[in-house]
């Protein structure tokens, strides 16, 4: 039975989407649920599953195409069977069907060979869709050549141009190659067209500005260092900077709401929740990962749910849900070497948090110079709806609770004050 596999909707305003790269290849034998194919939307990447077992006829091509077309067929016949027992089986058709009295051995064995050759062995290209038409209309490439038109003069130019080239790049010695200037064009992907449809509304709509200030990574270094194994081996994953960083902002956000808000036409939507998002670069992009409810998370759980999506996004299986939404961003370009950068924000979010590397700098503590690990931190506000006051106070509170992760336990506040009661 033929079974007919459609490109899936990733959701309901999209209408076309782009097909990657198939990850099988026509004529295989394929397992129900296994992944045979990969599709790219201007929100996120997601599987094509197929939906039984059988073989595989591809149809449609990499590049665009159109939600719910049929991208390949499935023949349940071939379920459960191997690619060798297959060509076995074709072979001897093929020696029941071409075998005549009185033909040398050594004869019939090239002519099974020449009538078995895949196509892919010869020097011919054949789509997929065009294999299958051949397949079906008993066509050999030899047939479909004989049947095209008569050979005109731009067609030789054409192929000994390619001939050319080819003799070209064999011959390193050629002078022609020392001096060659060639471009490499490669069409943008639906993901990376959204991002870059995002990146220039946000700097085109908002009134982004950025604050900086530095902070001293000492503490954090040494409680890393020092419960690094005990938590690694109680919660099975590592304890990183980024949970130091999300528990600040967290606190932070709740000492300053309105970094957390967003104008919606003429309105400024502040939630009583906070979503993070943590900036991820994958192979298909940057994607930005939102971890729910992050101000009821502990270290932990927030460590885990980092490294969940970071995982996902970068091999192309984060769902839409996990994308989706954000009230407050954070960016690590530290860990690509970056000193200092402006982030842009997320749109329509109104502020992000940069990071960035940590390097082991001069300065001056309690009136003597001493070699500490400072990291540069930005932020970039809508100045619309976040003043500049409000903007500096933000970061000086993320410096102070990370240089002091003890006022994490108190909102932000200094622990010997809440002792004392002040």
């Amino acid at each position: 039975m033929l079974i007919d596999v459609k490109i899936p909707s990733p959701g309901e305003s999209i209408s076309e989407v782009e097909l990657t790269r198939w990850l099988v290849s026509d004529g295989d034998i394929v397992e129900k649920d296994q992944e045979i194919a990969e599709v790219e939307s201007e929100k996120a990447t997601l599987p094509i599953i197929a939906p039984e077992s059988g073989k595989i006829a591809i149809v449609v091509e990499q590049g665009m195409v159109k939600v719910n077309e049929v991208c390949c067929r499935i023949d349940t016949y071939f379920a459960g069977k191997s690619l060798k027992t297959i060509n076995a089986d074709r072979k001897e058709d093929v020696v029941e069907k071409g075998t005549t009295k009185g033909l040398d051995p050594k004869t019939e064995e090239l002519k099974i060979m020449e009538q078995t050759n895949e196509v892919t062995n010869q020097n011919v290209k054949v789509t997929p869709l065009a294999r299958e038409l051949m397949q079906e209309y008993n066509l050999s490439i030899d047939d479909v050549i004989d049947g095209l038109r008569r050979i005109s003069a731009s067609d030789v130019k054409m192929v000994r141009e390619a001939l050319s080239k080819t003799d070209s790049i064999a011959n390193p010695t050629n002078p022609t190659l020392a001096g060659e200037r060639s471009e490499k064009r490669n069409r943008m992907s639906q993901l990376r067209k959204k991002v870059s449809e995002r990146l220039v509304t946000a700097k085109n709509t908002t009134a982004m500005l950025t604050t900086f200030n530095e902070v001293d990574m000492s503490r954090v270094q040494e409680i890393r260092s020092k419960f690094q194994a005990d938590f690694q081996q109680k919660y099975g994953v590592k304890l990183g900077l980024m949970s130091f960083f999300v528990r600040a902002a967290v606190e932070a956000l709740k000492l300053h709401p309105m970094t957390n808000s967003m104008i919606d036409g003429e309105d400024i939507v502040t939630p009583s929740y906070i979503d993070m998002g943590i900036a991820v670069q994958t192979p298909k992009g940057l994607m930005v990962p939102v971890i729910r409810n992050a101000h009821t998370l502990g270290f932990a759980d927030i460590e885990k749910e980092v490294l969940r999506l970071a995982t996902k996004a970068r091999e192309g299986k984060i769902t839409l849900d996990e994308l989706n939404g954000g009230t407050f961003t954070i960016t690590n370009g530290g860990i690509f070497g970056s000193m200092l950068s402006t982030p842009i924000l997320n749109y329509p979010q109104s502020a992000i948090l940069g990071m960035h590397n940590i390097i082991d700098r001069p300065v001056a503590v309690h009136g003597k110079v001493e070699v500490r690990p400072i990291m540069y931190v930005a932020l970039s506000y809508d100045h619309r709806i976040i003043d500049g006051k409000d903007s500096a106070a933000f970061l000086m509170d993320i410096k102070q609770m990370i240089e002091n992760p003890e006022k994490l336990l108190f909102g932000g506040d200094d622990p010997i004050k809440k002792l004392i009661g002040l």
